[in-house]
Formats: C-alpha cells, sequence, structure tokens
C-alpha cells in the first residue's frame, strides 16, 4: 500500500482558513474573480455570456474541451502547437498527480526543488521513487543553482520537478489544470491513469475556463492581477522595511508570495518558533499566516519563516499588515 506523509500546508489551511472573520493572507492565489467580475473584464461591449445554459450536462469531452485545449495551447505553449498536445485536469494538483503515477515507480530518481509544494516530492516517493531535494537557499536568494543539479542527477532520473501551477488567473475555485507535452506517448500515459481518477471536467469550469482563456479576456485578467501584485508588494516591503530588527527577506520578484524569516529581535537575532508564532498571531489578531518550518521544512528546515500570500485584496492585506505590526510591537519589539 501507498504510504503517503500528511500533507501539512492544505492541512493547515483547511483548520484555520474557516476561522470567523479571519483575514487570510496564507493563500497563494490572486484575488478571485466572480463571475460577473469575470465577463466584466471582456472587451466585448455586448457581454458575451459566459456560460451556455441550453447545453445538456453530459460527461463532455474526455480530454476537455477542444476550445479549452486550443487555448492553453496558445496562451502557455505557442509555436506548432496544437490541441493535441494538451490533456485537461481538474486543478493542476490533479496534473502533477497523474504526471508521476503515469512517469514515476520504483527504481527511479526525482530531483525536485525545495521548498516547494510538498505533494511535488511526497507523492513521487510514495510511488518507490528516490527523491533528491534541490535545496534553495536564502543567501542565492532562492535562485536554483545550477551546478548543485548537476551534482544531483543520476543516470535513473526520471523527472525534474521545478514547480507547480500558476496562481495568475484569480480562478482557483474552477479547478481546471492541464497537463501539455509535444510527446504522444507520455500523454497517453497520463491518459490512460487518468480513467481511474476522473472521467473529465465538469463542463462549466470547463466553460469558464474558455472564458477566461479567451484573447477577449485573458490579456485583461493578467494586467488585473498583475497590477494587483504589484501595488500589494510595495505594500509588504513597507512593512518588512519598518522591522528591520524582526523581518528579512529575499523580496520576490514575481509570483503572489513571501517569505517571510522572523526573528526575536535584540542581539541574538534568534528566529521565532513559526508554528507558535502563527497561532498565536491568529488567535491575537486574526490574521492568518503559514508556518515555513511545519509546512515546508518538515519541521527541521526553515524555523522562523512565515508564508504571506501578498496576492490577495489591497484591503484585506492592508489591514492584515496593520494588525500584525501591532502585534509585533506588543509582543516582541
Amino acid at each position: 500500500m501507498a504510504r503517503i506523509q500528511p500533507f501539512r500546508v492544505e492541512q493547515w489551511m483547511d483548520q484555520y482558513e474557516t476561522t470567523p472573520d479571519v483575514l487570510n493572507v496564507a493563500e497563494t492565489c490572486a484575488s478571485s474573480v466572480s463571475l460577473d467580475e469575470l465577463q466584466d473584464l471582456s472587451d466585448n461591449d455586448l457581454r458575451m455570456p459566459l456560460i451556455d445554459t441550453s447545453r445538456p450536462l453530459t460527461y463532455g469531452a474526455i480530454r476537455g474541451s477542444e476550445a479549452l485545449r486550443k487555448s492553453v495551447s496558445r496562451t502557455h505553449i505557442g509555436g506548432e502547437s496544437s490541441a493535441d498536445d494538451v490533456v485537461i485536469t481538474q486543478g493542476a494538483i490533479s496534473a502533477n498527480f497523474l504526471v508521476f503515477y503515469a512517469l514515476v515507480g520504483k527504481g527511479d530518481h526525482v530531483v525536485c526543488v525545495y521548498p516547494t509544494y510538498q505533494q511535488l516530492y511526497t507523492v513521487p516517493e510514495s510511488l518507490g521513487a528516490e527523491v533528491s531535494l534541490w535545496r534553495l537557499k536564502p543567501e542565492h536568494e532562492f535562485i536554483p543553482a545550477v551546478e548543485e543539479l548537476a551534482e544531483l542527477l543520476r543516470p535513473n532520473t526520471k523527472t525534474i520537478v521545478t514547480g507547480s501551477m500558476s496562481k495568475a488567473y484569480a480562478l482557483a475555485g474552477i479547478r481546471v489544470g492541464w497537463v501539455a507535452s509535444k510527446d504522444a506517448s507520455i500523454l497517453q500515459a497520463i491518459l490512460s491513469a487518468r480513467d481511474y481518477t476522473a472521467i473529465s471536467v465538469s463542463q462549466l469550469d470547463d466553460q469558464v475556463a474558455q472564458y477566461a482563456l479567451s484573447e477577449r479576456v485573458f490579456s485583461r485578467l493578467l494586467q488585473r492581477n498583475l497590477a494587483l501584485t504589484r501595488e500589494n508588494l510595495a505594500l509588504l516591503k513597507v512593512f518588512v522595511e519598518s522591522y528591520p530588527s524582526i523581518c528579512s527577506w529575499v523580496q520576490p520578484n514575481s509570483g503572489t508570495m513571501a517569505f517571510i524569516r522572523f526573528t526575536s529581535g535584540g542581539q541574538s537575532r534568534e528566529p521565532v518558533d513559526d508554528v507558535k508564532f502563527c497561532l498565536d498571531v491568529l488567535s491575537k489578531t486574526n490574521v492568518m499566516l503559514v508556518p515555513g518550518s511545519r509546512c515546508f521544512g518538515e519541521d527541521r528546515d526553515f524555523m522562523g519563516y512565515v508564508r504571506i500570500g501578498y496576492a490577495c485584496s489591497t484591503p484585506i492585506l492592508a489591514e492584515a499588515l496593520q494588525r500584525l505590526g501591532s502585534y509585533l510591537e506588543q509582543n516582541i519589539l
């Protein structure tokens, strides 16, 4: 029987994100849009229908609709790719799992960046593969060192995992992901494995994803989310720089989240117990954070680090940082 380790970050989110009146700055997605907001982003003045409500709700296309697969091919692969190079899945978490389940097994070797989403190294381990962690270091600004990768590679290295899904579309709730490859044999192996986990993606989700990736919406949706992350990153930068004796970080160049190290202040600069810190902050301020050592460091690495998702709505981030600053002044400084 495959033995999968507890998925720490997902269990943390499940336990605390429904706290009443919580200010959730733990999420990694751009602030989610409603269907009405998505329609407002269209450059078509007629507000074309987002969902065809007359369509019978059959299983739908097994691989995903051709229209959606064409959009993914156009926006994420380019060149001479086509819909045949794409398989739609139920979220990127399903795409990740299927890639490992179809391609990795006992006797294989996998290299995975670390820290990262736990699924990307726990699942191949559960399938019998040996995993080497490609450790990212703050002194290198968490940039992968290629020379270290060369030392990790082996003759039986099957995959090199560098990341997971984009958080760019503010539509995590529709549960749509994909696998793209020019190698037909890889896609066929994934489809064969997928037969045992899901028949198809919801037709409603497929249609919303088609709309979001359509040429009349796609660029405006990205522009909305880029503007949000730039504004919010500036707020977070001011916060970190306001507490130099407590906070340190590698400022992100892109993305939706930051990994901030909190210390006890004073001369020692010892890292806080990030689990106790996050729980105490939640209890006293209703601000939800994610502890780095528990959720990304196997309870031994990244002590004192906290993940903050800064792509939430700007008012929520501003209020959360104000409360967190008051907490630091009252409990650590």
